[in-house]
């Protein structure tokens, strides 16, 4: 097979693309506990980052560089103020991990050969129907691949022409809706890890209904706000979910069955690529090679804008949670008591926090970091972390989803922001009933168990 000619790319471009690819190959290798070298993620990141730096848009610089400075400048007013250990060789490190999955999920665009690429796509699907399907595409396989469903479909509604809003809020919000609910979601294992004792039955009894709530709430404030008559949606036929779907049994199976130990994101991270590639062995070695060389040179590179925002708001999150860690180390606690009010207030501090620019995890963290939970309240605090969880990320311009949307597809997050407010309005409003629904549930559970362990006592 002949191969057509590499378009010219700059030294530093190339470098760039190198390191960028050298970091996705470390972070691979550490899963299997191969370390080349410690840290060498972030290091190879970071310095991908700084030579791309000049051709990173200048809103994404700005903002990038405004985190960066913030979360440095917090790192070291700890150290000097509160005299807090800093393990300063590891500041680069945080979600390095997402980054590289966001470059292992990247090589899909390398699978099969060239021209299956091309293929007609048919006759899209709008209107109300399309929309909700890009919602219910989003939320079910996101379910499960997380983060990277929202590149696969929004890449794959990108090839008709560039995103409109209403599919942009549809992909944001099937995302974080997911949180709601899913025990795949990195919510999920941070809420489980701060709260061991909750029962995950009673998460997923009121959070799954919440979930498809706002999928309705979603398709009919779309379209009361826009014209959907011509905005395609993500058609939930079996041939366009036959590669989503295909990537997602894949990782499970791994999960389940191969690699246990290992988390969904960490999955993604090796296998997407790893199959990408095997797709294009059977035209040849050589050609595989050229698709990766590719790849490397070209499209590693113009994620740019969204690796600088990840890597910028993981060192923000570690100077902030730094600085609050090393500001309250007493043992104070927020409230004596955990009821449904406590938890409704510290929801919508968290929710209130992630509009402000702090990511939900940040707010979660802190809130547990100051309560003292008994297993009976662990429940009612899982929910509240799950939700504000959900909402957050949603609304929240520095979320995980708002910002890979503006590193790929040019969306500003405060754009995303104005956008969302409505949205967060009215799924707070039922999430503060549900939190009302769930502490009646338990304190009645609660009350029953105690009841009756007291009559078989007599």
């Amino acid at each position: 097979m002949s191969l057509p000619d590499s378009t010219p790319t700059s030294l530093r471009h190339a470098l760039a693309g190198v390191l960028i690819l050298l970091g996705l190959v470390q972070q691979i290798l550490a899963f299997a506990g191969i370390v080349i070298l410690p840290h060498g993620v972030g290091y190879a990141l970071w310095l991908a980052t700084l030579l791309l730096w000049p051709d990173i848009p200048r809103r994404t610089r700005w903002q990038a560089g405004a985190l960066t400075v913030i979360g440095l400048g917090l790192l070291i007013a700890s150290r000097w103020r509160y005299e807090a250990a800093i393990a300063w060789p590891t500041i680069t490190s945080g979600n390095t991990h997402v980054v590289a999955m966001l470059v292992g999920v990247s090589f899909i665009g390398i699978l099969g050969n060239r021209s299956s690429s091309k293929r007609p796509l048919g006759h899209p699907v709008t209107g109300q129907r399309g929309t909700l399907g890009t919602w219910l595409g989003v939320h079910l396989l996101g379910t499960i691949l997380n983060l990277s469903t929202v590149f696969m479909i929004g890449d794959r509604l990108e090839r008709r022409a560039p995103l409109t809003t209403p599919q942009l809020l549809a992909l944001n919000r099937g995302l974080s809706s997911a949180a709601l609910w899913s025990p795949f979601f990195a919510s999920m294992g941070v809420v489980m890890t701060l709260a061991p004792d909750m029962e995950y039955s009673r998460v997923l009894i009121i959070g799954l209904p919440l979930a498809l709530l706002s999928g309705v709430l979603t398709t009919l404030e779309l379209s009361r706000r826009f014209d959907l008559a011509e905005v395609a949606g993500f058609s939930l036929s079996p041939r366009s979910l036959l590669m989503p779907v295909t990537m997602a049994s894949l990782v499970m199976l791994w999960h389940f069955k191969l690699t246990p130990e290992l988390g969904i994101v960490s999955i993604s991270t090796f296998l997407l690529p790893a199959v990408a590639l095997a797709s294009n062995l059977p035209a040849g070695p050589r050609w595989t090679l050229y698709r990766v060389r590719q790849h490397t040179l070209m499209r590693l590179p113009a994620m740019r804008g969204e690796i600088a925002l990840f890597l910028s708001a993981g060192l923000l999150t570690l100077g902030l949670s730094t600085a609050i860690a090393a500001a309250t180390g007493s043992e104070w606690t927020l409230f004596a008591h955990f009821g449904a009010w406590e938890a409704i207030l510290s929801f919508l501090a968290i929710v209130a926090s992630a509009i402000a620019g702090l990511h939900p995890i940040i707010g979660v963290s802190v809130l547990a970091s100051m309560l003292d939970l008994g297993a009976d309240r662990q429940t009612l605090f899982a929910f509240t972390a799950l939700a504000s969880w959900a909402v957050g990320t949603s609304v929240g311009p520095l979320s995980g989803i708002n910002l890979s949307l503006q590193g790929r597809y040019g969306v500003s997050g405060y754009r995303m922001m104005k956008h969302n407010l409505v949205y967060a309005l009215v799924m707070s409003g039922l999430v503060i009933g549900a939190i009302l629904l769930l502490d009646q549930v338990s304190q009645t559970a609660q009350a029953f168990y105690s009841g009756h362990t007291y009559s078989e006592t007599r």
